[in-house]
């Protein structure tokens, strides 16, 4: 019988991971100059949302893996085996592609196709608290990226600002990095809290 996956452990590796980035912004810091500092938060900003996106989907796989009748049993209506290996489940919500969403909105939208509505990872990600620092990460991680005009638009509206230089120098004013990172290690504790196992 195949284990159930520890939404609780998945939640744990996410917040190790926030230790790490806020080390590596604060090692950057003792060293390098102010420019350099910008792109040491273009990468954090890249390195969150990589961590962040992680989280996602292993909560997502984690809840069809502990309970297939409760989630995508019961958003599809079929019959599913009531165990299924991880790698099962993550084929189910990939495809043979990888896990991709549209910021905050698109990623409920793609919980919502595989679990219910009420189901404490939805509603642990669509809690409005959380709302802005996800779009905002996704913003950001989308313009350090890419650097594309479109990326940086959209940079702009989600900030509300009408200057931008790079996601790296907004993130590194004013604590707003560290501001996005404590409303996602909150994310990741109401996870951890809320999950089973």
């Amino acid at each position: 019988m195949p284990k159930k996956k520890s939404v609780k452990h998945i939640a744990d590796e996410f917040l190790r991971a926030a230790t790490d980035i806020e080390v590596y912004l604060r090692d950057c810091g003792a060293t390098a100059g102010f420019r350099y500092m910008e792109y040491a938060y273009d990468y954090a900003a890249l390195w969150l949302y990589m961590e962040f996106e992680y989280m996602m989907l292993q909560a997502l796989v984690g809840a069809v893996n502990n309970n297939t009748a409760a989630t995508i049993g019961a958003r599809t209506g079929i019959a599913f085996p009531r165990h299924l290996s991880d790698e099962a489940c993550e084929y189910l919500v990939t495809g043979d592609g990888y896990f991709d969403f549209k910021g905050r909105d698109g990623l409920i939208k793609c919980l919502k196709q595989f679990l219910l509505d009420t189901h404490y990872v939805v509603t642990t990600v669509a809690d409005p608290k959380y709302k802005a620092s996800i779009e905002r990460l996704v913003a950001l991680r989308n313009f350090a990226a890419h650097g594309s005009s479109y990326a940086k638009k959209k940079a702009l509206a989600t900030l509300g600002v009408r200057r931008l230089r790079s996601a790296g120098a907004w993130l590194s004013k004013l604590g707003r990095f560290d501001a996005i990172l404590a409303q996602l290690r909150g994310m990741a504790t109401d996870l951890k809290a809320r999950a089973p196992y």
